[in-house]
């Protein structure tokens, strides 16, 4: 499978691990990570979003986990071939048994969220499986640091039942970013971070393509040190 390229990596991919796809380039990007020292990922995959936030982010020391060996093995190919190499690291660990005396300023994830259903499509990344939201949420909340931030994106039918279990665990949503495919669609993902303090949120909205095809200039403005396109979709 060919690597897919960035301007300041190389992403190597296999057909054992869920491949780059537009999710993670939004997560990557939208994610508040500018205060973040230490960051978690949590079902890193290829290394795309540790790779994204290293790069925005020169001052971030980053550990991604998979449950997925191979995951770990391509993942930590792509962090050596890097040129943050130094800075991020990724290891083979499921996050419900994940014991560290070490906080996180961020923890971000892009997690399964189909419900268990009968597709054979990768299945540990698509459907929860292994790590459903109530694990993530409870984990994440006793590895962050007091004033840190948990980021996710998810489906937006997914919203009040994610809002509710991080409010279970004092999680407060902060920041919420409704996502468009095309401007005149119905937004179908949000990005969503959480944190220990209470207070207003803040509500954006973000549009992917103008029209079919050609993405908006706000997606080439936010991927403009990553992607390698002009504004027509390759």
């Amino acid at each position: 499978m060919k690597p897919f390229r960035f301007q300041q990596f190389d992403i190597q991919q296999n057909a054992d691990v869920f491949r780059v796809g537009t999710d993670a380039v939004l997560l990557g990007s939208l994610a508040n990570v500018f205060e973040a020292k230490k960051v978690l990922e949590v079902g890193t995959g290829t290394g795309i979003i540790s790779l994204m936030i290293a790069q925005r982010n020169p001052e971030a020391q980053i550990l991604a986990i998979d449950i997925n060996s191979e995951a770990v093995n391509i993942s930590q190919t792509n962090f050596i071939n890097s040129p943050f190499f130094d800075r991020i690291k990724s290891q083979l660990q499921d996050l419900k048994n994940f014991d560290t005396e070490e906080k996180f300023d961020l923890i971000i994830s892009n997690p399964p969220y189909f419900e268990i259903n009968s597709s054979e499509k990768d299945i540990l990344a698509r459907q929860r499986l292994e790590l459903n939201f109530s694990d993530l949420v409870k984990k994440s909340s006793q590895l962050l640091s007091e004033n840190g931030l948990f980021t996710v994106i998810i489906p937006i039918g997914s919203e009040k039942e994610f809002n509710q279990i991080c409010f279970n665990n004092n999680l407060f949503l902060q920041r919420k970013v409704s996502i468009k495919g095309i401007k005149t669609s119905e937004p179908k993902r949000l990005v969503l971070e959480y944190s220990f303090t209470k207070s207003e949120t803040v509500i954006e909205n973000f549009v992917i393509e103008k029209s079919p095809r050609v993405y908006s200039d706000e997606y080439l403005e936010l991927t403009k040190d990553f992607h390698q396109f002009n504004k027509k979709l390759l």
